[in-house]
């Protein structure tokens, strides 16, 4: 799931970022040529949202690296969370279940 790079969120967080206008939905652009092949394939889906931009979350399986967004500074130069589903302790369904309400109001992706 990507922000939408034609979005009001993408827009304002590239502000706060100080990147420049339109440099944070061009990275995003960007990133999904990368993805391009995958367009099509079976159980692949990509989707857009227009969420506030809160931190970028990568999951592989039972494990989770957030981007936390820390305003006025660009996401590389912000911390990052290695975070492992344990049977103790919910940070990790924390944020699996906010990215299923992101999931569940984003639209499928057209690039």
């Amino acid at each position: 799931m990507f922000g939408d790079p034609e979005g009001d969120s993408v827009a304002l967080r590239g502000e706060e970022e100080q990147l420049g206008d339109g440099t944070l939905a061009a990275r995003i652009r960007n990133a999904l040529a990368s993805y391009r092949p995958l367009v099509g394939v079976d159980g692949v889906e990509m989707r857009f949202h227009n969420t506030t931009l809160y931190n970028s979350i990568f999951r592989f399986d039972d494990e989770m690296i957030i981007n936390t967004h820390v305003y006025g500074f660009q996401g590389a130069h912000a911390p990052s969370l290695h975070l492992r589903r344990l049977s103790a302790g919910d940070l990790f369904e924390t944020y699996s279940e906010s990215f299923e309400s992101v999931w569940n109001l984003a639209k499928p992706a057209t690039f």
